[in-house]
């Protein structure tokens, strides 16, 4: 099947004056917001998308405590980052949903990590990262939270005994998998339930006239940035699971057009929506050369090569992470 991804902008953009640059407010919450310069995924996304429909953004880096009065004070148009909550819905033009967190367990090889909630892991000593948002649910479960100051530090203070546990984000725990699969197959151990998920949106607030105009431009944008691998190249990963022509059924994508001769055993999946029991889980196609196959039997051998290219250098700014074993 021939896919043809459509990114138009809304037509309030299109053919009319430069919007007025955002000005947003985030906190530092690596690798998905930072500073320019330091690991900033979900900026380096939002950017990108509205750099596609024209508009230009500066985001200002705030506390943890001062995020939420700072977004509602009026001094910001929004966050390329944010979560909802009815008070800030109030406030603000919330987008579709550009990525998901999703917190797993990971702890030592050979480490039990079956828990399904937080609950479960009462009185185990578990690292975070101090200063992340990670919501009422942390402070009100039973772990035992040990405070760290990067994800590089919870790795090592696992790796050491110190804690029993880590809790990352499963775009981390991808980026480890890929970039030491050596390391991370011989000394981890990786839950597969995520114990904490939160969508993650781009806000703009109502007071500003043009503000529907941009969500709805931005919203435009998604798909076709998955299409053509903008969110491979910034999230630094080499497959991704995603809806791409929009009938409810994930495809594969590959970060080329030249993914291997093998189909993929791992994927990060931009949405973890699970069906309803009564409905048949549908197995994901491939979406290859601009075009959907049913089943990786189905993809054409031309495509089954591997990829001789060095590395884009495009990808997402700053140094990811720096792991030592």
């Amino acid at each position: 099947m021939v896919i043809a991804i459509l990114s138009c902008p809304a037509m309030w953009l299109m053919g009319a004056a430069q919007a007025a640059p955002l000005r947003l407010v985030s906190t530092a919450w690596p690798p998905f917001t930072n500073a320019s310069g330091q690991p900033r995924f979900a900026l380096d996304l939002v950017e990108s998308a509205l750099g596609r429909i024209h508009v230009t953004s500066k985001t200002t880096i705030v506390s943890a405590a001062q995020f939420t009065p700072s977004l509602l004070s009026g001094l910001f148009d929004g966050s390329a980052a944010a979560w909802k909550d009815p008070e800030r819905e109030r406030a603000l033009i919330f987008s579709q949903p550009y990525l998901e967190n999703r917190l797993v367990l990971v702890g030592r090889r050979g480490a039990d990590v079956s828990a399904k909630t937080l609950g479960d892991l009462t009185g185990k000593r578990i690292a975070i990262v101090e200063g992340y948002a990670y919501g009422d649910a942390i402070d009100l479960s039973g772990p035992a939270w040990k405070r760290s100051r990067s994800e590089e530090d919870s790795l090592t203070e696992l790796l050491k005994s110190e804690v029993d546990y880590t809790l990352m984000d499963e775009l981390v725990v991808d980026y480890i998998v890929s970039n030491y699969p050596k390391q991370s197959g011989a000394k981890l151990q990786i839950g597969s339930t995520p114990l904490l998920t939160r969508e993650l949106y781009f806000a703009v607030s109502r007071s500003r006239p043009d503000a529907q105009a941009i969500v709805d431009g931005f919203n435009a944008q998604l798909r076709g940035m998955v299409a053509d691998r903008t969110y491979h190249r910034l999230l630094h990963v080499e497959w991704i699971r995603a809806d791409i022509d929009g009938d409810g059924v994930p495809e594969y994508v590959p970060l080329n057009d030249r993914p291997g001769p093998a189909a993929p055993t791992h994927a990060y999946t931009l949405f973890s929506t699970q069906p309803s029991p009564s409905e048949t889980p549908v197995k994901p196609g491939f979406y290859i050369g601009g075009n959907i196959y049913s089943d990786w039997a189905s993809v054409p051998e031309n495509y089954k090569v591997s990829n001789s290219e060095k590395p884009d250098p495009r990808r997402s700014t700053g140094t990811v992470f720096r792991f030592t074993w």
